[in-house]
C-alpha cells in the first residue's frame, strides 16, 4: 500500500539528492577553474556518494596532488568546504583525490586500526597514534566503534591532536 508519507519520504530524498548532487557540481566545476588558473594539467571529474562528494583528479600533474602525503588534496579539500560546506549535512564532506590515494590511504588506516587493537588488548595499555588529520582519525574512530572493549578518543588541540585507543 502506497501512503502519501512513503510519498513524502521519496521526495524529499529525491530534492536532497539532487540538492547535493547540486553542490557537489558547483564544487566540481570552481576546482576545475581553479587548477587550471594554476597551471596545472589536470582533469576534475565528481560524483555524489555516501561519504559525499568525491571529486576526483587525474592528468599529467596528478603527482604534484600527491606530494607530501596528499596535502595539496587536503587543502583542495578545505577551500571546498569553506565555499561550500554550509550547505552540506554533517555525515557528508567533500573527498579530493587523485589516482586512487584516498582509497589506499583508507585501507592503511583500516590496518593501523587493527593494529591498535591488537595492541592495547595484548599489553593492556593505551596506543597513541601519530599525526593523522581528521578524516584520517574520523576514519579510524569509524573503524574501532563497533569493539564493545576499546575506546577511540581524540586528545590535545591543534596540529598536537592525537588519536588513542584504549581499553573500556
Amino acid at each position: 500500500m502506497n501512503t502519501g508519507r512513503n510519498i513524502f519520504t521519496f521526495n524529499l530524498f529525491h530534492y536532497f539528492t539532487l540538492f547535493m548532487n547540486e553542490h557537489c557540481e558547483n564544487a566540481k566545476n570552481f576546482l576545475g577553474e581553479l587548477v587550471g588558473e594554476l597551471g596545472f594539467d589536470l582533469s576534475v571529474d565528481a560524483t555524489w556518494t555516501d561519504e559525499g562528494c568525491v571529486i576526483n583528479l587525474s592528468g599529467d600533474d596528478a603527482h604534484i596532488a600527491l606530494a607530501e602525503n596528499g596535502e595539496m588534496l587536503d587543502a583542495f579539500e578545505t577551500v571546498l568546504f569553506q565555499a561550500f560546506g554550509r550547505g552540506m549535512d554533517r555525515e557528508h564532506r567533500f573527498i579530493v583525490d587523485a589516482e586512487g590515494f584516498r582509497q589506499t590511504r583508507k585501507a592503511e588506516l583500516h590496518a593501523m586500526a587493527r593494529f591498535a587493537a591488537d595492541q592495547v588488548r595484548k599489553n593492556g595499555r593505551a596506543f597513541t597514534f601519530g599525526v593523522l588529520n581528521s578524516t584520517e582519525r574520523r576514519i579510524i574512530h569509524t573503524t574501532l566503534q563497533q569493539e564493545d572493549d576499546l575506546i577511540t578518543e581524540s586528545v590535545g588541540d591543534g596540529r598536537e591532536r592525537r588519536l588513542q585507543v584504549r581499553l573500556h
